[in-house]
């Protein structure tokens, strides 16, 4: 700041011990000493502020810059639909446990599913080929 080297410091000295009487000179150090002190602290509470202030400009920067990411984003999503994972989650345990809801979610599309009858289900399952057991049947492979 004031640029002061040993030199100017020697230089300093020689005329404050011509210029202070030496039974002065021990009280004149203190009161350097202590506004030296001052100063360095006043200092670095003015760095720590502008610091501060610099850090909350940044920040505010950057918030603003993830609000329009974030809103540029999410333009072409609608936003009346909540998304809650935990509800999701939530009713996929609960379907496995119990099987399929009663009642098909809010806003779900309905769509029906005939199942075939019981007179339907014993044609099918007689005229569908039985699966070969690999204990009961041997195959082609161990036939020869």
């Amino acid at each position: 700041m004031f640029d002061l080297d040993p030199g100017k410091l020697i230089v300093i000295g020689i005329v404050a011990l011509i210029a202070i009487p030496s039974k002065d000179l021990p009280r004149v150090l203190r009161q350097i000493g202590q506004m030296t002190g001052r100063m360095r602290r006043m200092a670095a509470e003015f760095q720590g502020q502008f610091m501060d202030a610099m850090r909350e400009a940044e920040l505010a920067d950057l918030n603003k810059n993830l609000k329009s990411e974030v809103d540029s984003a999410f333009s072409g999503v609608g936003r009346d639909v909540a998304f809650d994972p935990l509800k999701e989650a939530r009713e996929q345990i609960v379907g496995a446990i119990e099987g399929p809801p009663a009642a098909p979610p809010a806003g779900a599309h309905e769509s029906k599913i005939e199942l075939p009858s019981e007179t339907e289900q014993g044609t099918a399952a007689e005229s569908a080929p039985a699966p070969a057991s690999a204990a009961g049947t041997p195959s082609e492979s161990q036939a020869r």
